[in-house]
């Protein structure tokens, strides 16, 4: 039986990441993790792209111009939403997880969801702290093993 799984070290793999301005003293946090993990799995600075879109609700159409510039072997998006006392939060953290989804099934790239919907401030903080627990972090390791993933499937180099 023949099994494929994703590397940690993806040699040659670009990466954009794309981050919500709203919230910043969380998003940045998530932001250093994933910029952390990224480092630690060896990718170059150059092969890094920054983006910076207003809220969540945008990060669907900036990953998507992304994913389908050709440039990128996986997109991280990383935004904050916190519930407040209306619908708001509902709407938006369904439109941003939907559309992300859809990105990376429509384009091929995987674009990892480093979106936190949290009911309060505390939870949001304890998941941007920089340790093993974050989930910028977590949303780069994610695309990091996906990009050689589909690497290895499409028969290119193992990273």
């Amino acid at each position: 039986m023949k099994e494929w799984q994703g590397s940690s070290r993806p040699a040659g793999c670009r990466f954009a990441i794309v981050v919500s301005r709203f919230n910043p003293e969380i998003t940045d946090g998530l932001l250093a993790g994933a910029r952390e993990a990224l480092s630690e799995a060896e990718v170059r600075d150059d092969d890094v792209t920054l983006v910076r879109v207003p809220g969540a609700f945008e990060l669907p159409i900036a990953a998507q111009r992304l994913a389908e510039s050709g440039r990128f072997d996986a997109v991280i998006c990383l935004g904050c939403l916190i519930k407040g006392d209306t619908m708001h939060f509902e709407y938006i953290a369904d439109a941003a997880t939907r559309g992300l989804a859809e990105v990376g099934l429509a384009t091929g790239v995987p674009v990892t969801f480093g979106v936190l919907t949290t009911l309060t401030d505390e939870q949001a903080e304890v998941r941007a702290r920089p340790d093993e627990g974050n989930k910028g972090r977590e949303a780069a390791v994610a695309a990091v093993e996906m990009a050689t993933l589909l690497r290895s499937i499409d028969g290119g180099p193992a990273a």
